[in-house]
């Protein structure tokens, strides 16, 4: 039964996103609007990845000696440096995981 309803909400949750995809025609939308939506991944990122690198699991505040701030502050660098998310995302966990060995 657990699986069926996880089917079913895939298959919804699949249909509502692609029905918004498919049927808007790309010629309504105006070029203000265009420009505000290119923002949106940028401002939907740091909601999810800020409380991740800020909180524990427990929702408190990390201290300021946690290895996660360190890592992220070597990704704010070299994702500025650089502007390839990838490499931003790659010094970031390998800076993170190095401090973790060395601690």
């Amino acid at each position: 039964m657990t699986y069926l309803s996880v089917i079913v909400a895939g298959v919804l949750t699949y249909i509502t996103r692609m029905t918004m995809i498919t049927l808007v025609d790309r010629k309504i939308l105006g070029s203000n609007l265009k420009k505000i939506l290119s923002y949106v991944p940028a401002a939907v990122f740091p909601a999810i990845i800020f409380p991740a690198i800020f909180f524990n699991e427990y929702g408190n505040l990390i201290e300021i000696t946690d290895p996660k701030i360190y890592g992220s502050i070597v990704a704010i660098v070299v994702g500025y440096l650089s502007r390839n998310i990838i490499a931003t995302i790659f010094s970031g966990l390998i800076s993170y995981w190095i401090i973790i060995i060395l601690i």
